[in-house]
């Protein structure tokens, strides 16, 4: 088993990524995963055109994606897409990495290299900076599990069954479904 990175924030903000790799920062260690795929990416970016469609529309706030969000003093993640709703950024120095306000709702689409107890502790990180709902999206099951603070189990949609993206308490009157998204 390899040397852990230990890191501070500040210390992680430097850091270079090289081609292929992506950083982020977990209670102070480095985690390093590859780069998402072509198929991961497009899954993504499919959602976000529909989320940041509608969100401009009702100006809620911003969807970003790839963005690294400050969590704590020694967490910051990098969710595949983030809402963050209207007003939350007023000012903030948007060019500051990491973002230092956390997303109002995390959605993550989960590639093949991904470890289920990663991907808790990311949930629980989330949820504990304050994010309202997270999402977790697998494409090749067609499979999407919704994470809530104070609920120990998550809500499971399935895009056969005819499962939906609704998040009414975020982001009122959206819905789009999971089929259309995950293919």
């Amino acid at each position: 088993m390899g040397t852990k990175t230990m890191l501070t924030v500040e210390e992680y903000a430097a850091l270079q990524e090289p081609e292929g790799e992506r950083y982020e920062l977990s209670h102070g260690e480095l985690i390093v995963t590859p780069s998402p795929s072509f198929f991961h990416n497009e899954v993504r970016d499919e959602f976000k055109v529909r989320l940041r469609i509608f969100v401009k529309k009702h100006d809620l706030g911003f969807v970003t994606s790839e963005t690294d969000v400050r969590l704590a003093d020694d967490v910051v993640r990098r969710p595949d897409l983030a809402f963050i709703r209207a007003g939350r950024l007023e000012g903030v120095d948007l060019d500051q990495i990491p973002l230092p306000v956390p997303p109002d709702l995390v959605i993550e689409i989960v590639s093949r290299n991904d470890r289920a107890d990663d991907l808790l502790l990311k949930v629980s990180q989330y949820l504990a900076a304050g994010a309202a709902a997270v999402w977790l999206l697998y494409p090749n099951t067609r499979l999407a599990y919704r994470y809530l603070p104070g609920k120990l189990e998550p809500e499971v949609c399935s895009a056969e069954a005819g499962g939906r993206f609704e998040e009414p308490d975020v982001l009122p009157r959206f819905s789009l479904s999971l089929a259309e998204i995950l293919g």
